[in-house]
């Protein structure tokens, strides 16, 4: 995020907290007039630095899910190993989230899942057909602590 001064970083900050805060009420938080708050806006998603919006789904009003956090290590950290694997992930939209990392495991990977039979299944028909792949440890979350701190924020 170089080239943000810190009225876009402010911004940012006040996105994430709430993306559908009202244009007029984020330039006040930030002091800018509400069109030169939306030109920054415009700007930091023409150029990809905000890269879109989500909704924050509250699982005990509808489908609960459980979030899988999955650490893999490979083979090998040549480059090639490292396109292959990325290659592969990006086919899969079951791999919500995947990162490369630094430490004990190569990638970090989080998946989402309605009870350990889905997860299973995932397990046999995604992640053990990943090329490459030495060791896949798998931790199944309880919940999310900081999903409140959304609901209590001032």
């Amino acid at each position: 995020m170089t080239g943000l001064d810190t009225i876009d970083r402010n911004i940012l900050r006040l996105l994430r907290l709430d993306a559908r805060m009202s244009n007029a009420k984020l330039a006040g938080e930030v002091g800018l007039s509400p069109s030169a708050c939306l030109r920054r806006i415009k700007i930091m998603e023409q150029t990809g630095v905000i890269r879109g919006y989500t909704a924050l789904v509250d699982t005990s009003h509808g489908e609960a899910t459980i979030a899988v956090i999955i650490n893999i290590t490979l083979e090998r950290q040549t480059e090639d190993y490292l396109d292959r694997f990325e290659a592969a992930v990006r086919k899969h939209p079951e791999i919500r989230e995947c990162y490369l990392m630094t430490g004990g495991s190569d990638y970090l990977l989080r998946v989402e899942v309605g009870n350990a039979g889905e997860f299973e299944r995932i397990h046999k028909e995604v992640l053990s057909t990943l090329p490459g792949i030495a060791r896949i440890h798998s931790s199944f979350s309880i919940r999310n602590v900081l999903a409140a701190r959304r609901e209590t924020r001032p």
